[in-house]
């Protein structure tokens, strides 16, 4: 079913529209939070709401320090102890219901993707805490046409269940790394095999913060094109994509202008029609 939007006619104003949703939809008020802290390093922004809840827990938090800072864990200075920790503390927080969406994924506790991480926690308990986070997005082009393929996600899923998102999209798990993210997500979500995928241009990194119900949304998004053939048609293999669309970049606009798309996946695409000076995007 094609989506319908009232929109303007110039291109730049149609973009302005899906700027102004992206901002609408990322909210962030930094006194609102706690920086995060485990081992001195700045890991997360915790909602002083979750801290609240989190002080209900024995040796989970310390103290704030008066500078809007708080250390996870204080008492807990090893990897394996951190680790056993925040697996008891992510089933207690599940079991109560403040978490939704188990994974049995493993995020790294860290403040950057190079650095060795301090813990890993399961990942449905990652936005809670309000933990940095790491994801690769990819822009499926088409081969010769003025055209991508996007995806929409499951309605089943539980995070935003049924919006339109970049054709391939994932958390990347402790361990991994951009491009293995990027290769093994492009075989679960549409089928595109390992030798094609591995071909993907990385286009940088563009980082999202903001609040959404679960907690915060604090993610490094690791940009990716492909350049497709144009007889290839993407086929979901995992279940977590509920349909693929050939679409042309105005079509793809008044989806993004009718918020009908993911936050970083809008990011992303953005990015994409920029660099191509498609749709009157300037580059």
């Amino acid at each position: 079913m094609a989506e319908t939007v009232s929109r303007p006619a110039d291109p730049a104003d149609i973009v302005s529209v899906v700027t102004a949703g992206v901002a609408a939809r990322s909210p962030f008020d930094p006194v609102s939070h706690l920086r995060l802290m485990v081992d001195g390093r700045h890991v997360g922004w915790l909602p002083r709401k979750h801290a609240d809840i989190l002080a209900g827990f024995d040796g989970v938090l310390g103290q704030p320090d008066g500078q809007g800072a708080i250390t996870l864990l204080p008492g807990r200075t090893t990897v394996p102890a951190r680790n056993a920790a925040l697996a008891t503390l992510a089933t207690q927080l599940a079991d109560a219901g403040h978490v939704r969406g188990w994974r049995n994924e493993l995020f790294a506790v860290t403040p950057t993707l190079e650095a060795e991480p301090l813990a890993v926690i399961e990942r449905a308990a990652a936005r809670f805490l309000g933990l940095l986070t790491f994801a690769s997005h990819m822009n499926g082009i088409v081969a010769g046409q003025r055209a991508l393929w996007i995806s929409r996600r499951s309605p089943r899923k539980a995070v935003d269940p049924g919006m339109w998102d970049n054709l391939v999209a994932g958390g990347m798990p402790a361990g991994s790394d951009p491009l293995e993210t990027l290769v093994r997500e492009c075989d679960e979500e549409s089928g595109i095999p390992p030798a094609l995928a591995s071909q993907a241009e990385a286009h940088g990194v563009i980082d999202v913060l903001r609040e959404i119900p679960e907690g915060v949304q604090w993610e490094r998004v690791y940009v990716y094109d492909l350049m497709l053939p144009a007889d290839f048609v993407p086929h979901n293999r995992d279940g977590e994509v509920a349909e693929h669309r050939h679409i042309d970049p105005e079509a793809l606009l008044a989806i993004m202008a009718d918020c009908a798309m993911t936050v970083d996946a809008t990011l992303v695409t953005l990015d994409a029609l920029r660099r191509r000076g498609w749709a009157g995007i300037q580059p």
